[in-house]
């Protein structure tokens, strides 16, 4: 019989018996889980799977059919001889030849012999044979004729083992056998069995954890299988593996700066790194620094590209040429889009982006919820923006020493961007993130990105390049930037125009609050915030029905009192005439896909109204008419198209209303839109899609209605507009002028002479 010998490592296991310190068998116990445990137990399953026996809960018991099939063959005779236990396998087992079943007629009188001094009779010694007998027979036949040969036979059980298989395990480790028992819930049981670990030895784990929930030989299993896929799909390996930030020293720039030849030595590796540095160590110098940094590397003959703020999404041409079909499986699809890496100049190159495209698909395929057409797309973006640069980056690739720059100025803004970082970094490119403005978010998430933070934060436009024009601020510039953060962030005071976007929120009032509040500021108004870049502001949009008491004078005196400057007073309906010239109106078709708004087609066309207007006053305009497109506020919007007239309304502004517009700084006073309607004319659908608009749009919105009709209101779907119930309806009250060089009627000839009206 072999002894149980203890391990030195557990490569030990793997040793074939002439090679180990001493002639013997290993019988070992895992209790407890670490890295270095679940790479043994893969490595150890697979030599269990080709030469071994692999046993996943209980061996089972022999049933009838077993029994009476030993019964037949063998017959109820039993002797404690040795002798008659050899004789018996060689029937039994005739594969087995002499020394084997002189080893297991050996280990099995040994095991039987225990049983008999612990105090078990004849009978209980025969049952205790006839089962071992017959589980050798049936679970262990593939491995007792391997006893005695160099390549050890291995068995791994998986579980908590019975009195009985604990013997017959044993039996076999002393016949010459390598078992490795994996005990997910501790020692407590076996040890029952072997208080002393007489039998096996418990394996010490250094920095052992309980095995993680999910563990057990059928994952284990899983992924093997998955290791061998990746082996098959990723084909040749390439000459060349990265080692990315091992070598840096944290100095930021200065990193990118050190020659390729001399970042490290060995010849099968390329050294390349990967920073995000958020803000920066001197406003003054900034700029500079880049500028400097990036002629630098250009003369140094390196390759480098600048992404300012976004890495434009691939153009239709762009995916067009991703060759592609539809796939059912993961592994089909990536193969297929991997085909689509060419680069023949190098094919060492050309394995990097190969495996480089397989890992970072392969870290993906998690984040996509297994989603293959989601996957699928990240795919041809990843493909789309490779060929888009490679040449940029790549072209004469030679050797590792050839390390270009892709350089990303103000942090990823979606998944997809964030996703083809990761993957240049697998590549002979150092990657850099630059983040100068702290507020800025960046969603790139890596284990071996390196960081580095910066208290200052500064607002940079774009990455100085030799081709752009550079504008650096002296130290005057950057302090008055920094009095504007201290005076202006979180203090109620604003600078002008400080915020480019806003959010309308409509307040409820009372009647008489509509005064009160309609010439105050919008920053001491009642529920007034701003969030980041985006100012909340609240807004009055309301309908006054009845004139109070019956009083016209007071009546119109208060209405007067509401007229600013910064007012647009219509002193009767419609105001806008469906018939009415509209110059956008044939165009609005092509102006909307997928209910959204093709923002470039509109600022393109020709007829396009507002390209005098400020940027960001645009992009609020058109940012307003999506949100009222998104809300369907008006009926029949994408229903019989409707959406088109809120498209064409829009877009036709009057020179007044787009003044207003102009001068609009959202955390002063706002515009104001005051409509009158003393007749029994209605509002068009145009009057009711543009009050809707001003409202979105930060303006006060006021309809007086002595008559109590209906207006506005019946063109929404829901109630948007509050009504207040003045007092009493009156009919066909002349309008008087309101304010000088309003849209008022004239005044006639007897209320310029009675200086009144009624």
């Amino acid at each position: 019989m072999l002894e149980q010998i203890t391990i030195r490592t557990l490569d030990d296991f793997f040793m074939d018996l002439m090679h180990r310190p001493m002639k013997g068998v290993y019988f070992y116990r895992i209790n407890l889980y670490s890295k270095p445990i679940e790479s043994f137990i893969k490595k150890y399953y697979e030599a269990a799977r080709s030469h071994g026996v692999i046993i996943e809960g209980r061996i089972p018991n022999p049933d009838e059919r077993n029994l009476s099939y030993y019964e037949e063959m063998m017959g109820l005779d039993f002797r404690m001889d040795v002798r008659f236990f050899s004789d018996s396998l060689r029937k039994w087992l005739p594969r087995m030849d002499d020394y084997q079943r002189s080893q297991v007629a050996e280990a099995l009188y040994h095991t039987l012999e225990a049983l008999q001094k612990a105090g078990k009779n004849l009978n209980m010694l025969k049952n205790a044979y006839i089962k071992f007998m017959c589980w050798l027979y049936y679970k262990f036949e593939r491995i007792v004729n391997q006893l005695g040969a160099n390549a050890i036979p291995k068995i791994l059980y998986e579980g908590e083992v019975s009195s009985y298989e604990r013997m017959l395990l044993s039996i076999l480790s002393g016949a010459g056998c390598d078992i490795v028992l994996l005990q997910y819930h501790g020692d407590a049981n076996y040890r029952k069995l072997d208080p002393q670990s007489v039998y096996s030895h418990e394996l010490l784990v250094q920095d052992g954890v309980a095995f993680p929930s999910q563990f057990n030989l059928k994952w284990i299993r899983q992924e093997i299988q998955t290791q061998m896929d990746k082996e098959r799909l990723y084909g040749p390996k390439p000459q060349y593996c990265n080692c990315t930030n091992a070598w840096i020293e944290g100095k930021g720039l200065a990193d990118f700066t050190v020659e390729p030849q001399d970042r490290g030595s060995d010849p099968n590796l390329f050294y390349n790194c990967f920073y995000r540095i958020n803000g920066v160590e001197d406003k003054m110098s900034y700029l500079n620094e880049l500028y400097q940094f990036q002629t630098g590397l250009q003369s140094a003959g390196r390759k480098c590209v600048v992404a300012n703020w976004s890495i434009q999404p691939p153009s239709t041409a762009e995916i067009a040429e991703i060759r592609r079909h539809s796939y059912e499986r993961q592994d089909q699809m990536l193969m297929d889009l991997a085909s689509n890496i060419r680069y023949t100049a190098n094919l060492d190159l050309q394995k990097l982006m190969r495996k480089a495209f397989f890992d970072t698909m392969l870290e993906e395929f998690g984040d996509s919820e297994g989603n293959l057409n989601k996957l699928t797309n990240k795919a041809v973006y990843l493909l789309c923006w490779l060929k888009r640069y490679q040449s940029q980056l790549f072209s004469n690739w030679k050797s590792p020493q050839q390390i270009g720059c892709f350089i990303h100025m103000g942090g990823c803004k979606n998944s997809n961007e964030a996703m083809f970082l990761r993957f240049l970094a697998r590549l002979p490119v150092d990657v850099l993130v630059l983040k100068p403005e702290l507020s800025d978010t960046c969603c790139l998430n890596s284990d071996v990105l390196y960081e580095i933070h910066y208290e200052t934060s500064l607002k940079v436009e774009k990455f100085p390049t030799q081709n752009a024009q550079i504008q650096m601020g002296t130290a005057a510039y950057h302090a008055e930037r920094e009095l504007d953060t201290i005076m202006y962030q979180d203090s109620g005071m604003y600078r002008n125009r400080q915020y480019k976007q806003a959010n309308a929120i409509s307040l409820q009032t009372t009647y008489e609050e509509i005064a009160i509040l309609w010439n105050q500021e919008l920053k001491y108004r009642p529920n007034f915030s701003t969030t980041d870049a985006v100012v909340n502001i609240p807004v009055i949009f309301a309908k006054v029905s009845g004139v109070k008491d019956g009083q016209t004078q007071p009546y119109w005196a208060g209405i007067k009192a509401l007229v600013t400057p910064d007012t647009l007073i219509v002193p009767a309906a419609p105001y806008i005439r469906p018939e009415s010239a509209n110059p956008m109106k044939a165009h609005t078709a092509s102006f909307l896909k997928n209910a959204k708004l093709q923002r470039a087609k509109i600022k393109a066309h020709a007829n396009y109204p507002y390209g005098f207007l400020r940027e960001e006053v645009q992009e609020h305009i058109l940012d307003k008419l999506q949100l009222l497109l998104d809300q369907k506020t008006i009926k029949g919007s994408f229903e019989n198209g409707t959406e088109y007239t809120i498209i064409a309304a829009v877009l036709n502004l009057n020179k007044e209303i787009t003044r207003m517009m102009q001068r609009f700084d959202f955390t002063k006073g706002n515009p104001k839109f005051i409509l009158i309607n003393t007749a029994e004319t209605s509002n068009s659908l145009e009057d009711a899609i543009l009050a809707a608009f001003l409202n979105l749009a930060g303006f006060d919105v006021l309809f007086f209605v002595p008559t109590g009709y209906q207006g506005i209101e019946k063109y929404y779907n829901h109630n948007i507009m509050e009504e207040h119930q003045a007092g009493e309806y009156l009919y066909d009250l002349r309008v008087p002028d309101l304010s000088h060089g309003s849209f008022g009627a004239r005044p006639s000839w007897r209320e310029k002479l009675f200086k009144r009206g009624r």
